[in-house]
């Protein structure tokens, strides 16, 4: 999944996963200023049928691009020129704090382009699991490569 000659469709990987805690809900409330109850108010989600608070979405997706970064080899995240972009975007399933996470990445599609530093974008369709095995978040995700 390097280069844009070595990506070939349908090639996959699964990311290491990482268990998402209070400190993280709370450090994302203060940078992103969403401090909705439904992130924040753990007495209120207590009385809900979700019975606790969830995680923020954009935060969920957040953690999966650095998960999908770190996943890439010292050589792969040199031929990354930029993150190009994200379609389809869904929040599928709740994730809760103490939720372990991880991305199953799939090469979906190549697009040569014409650009000083990179030779085409590869999509990849991206499914983020919890530890129960349920899809949370589904994107597309692009990337501009060498």
């Amino acid at each position: 999944m390097g280069t844009f000659a070595d990506a070939e469709i349908g090639e996959t990987r699964t990311t290491r996963g990482r268990t998402v805690t209070e400190a993280d809900v709370v450090n994302f409330a203060g940078v992103s200023g969403d401090f909705n109850h439904i992130h924040t108010d753990a007495v209120t989600m207590a009385e809900t049928d979700y019975g606790e608070r969830i995680v923020h979405g954009a935060f969920v997706f957040s953690a999966v691009t650095g998960l999908l970064w770190e996943h890439r080899s010292h050589d792969e995240q040199s031929d990354v020129v930029a993150f190009y972009g994200v379609d389809h975007l869904r929040f599928t399933a709740p994730t809760f704090i103490g939720d372990t996470i991880h991305a199953e990445i799939e090469v979906a599609d190549k697009e040569p382009r014409e650009h000083p530093e990179g030779n085409g974008v590869i999509r990849y369709e991206v499914r983020v699991r919890n530890q129960h095995d349920e899809v949370v978040l589904a994107c597309e995700t692009l990337s501009l490569v060498r």
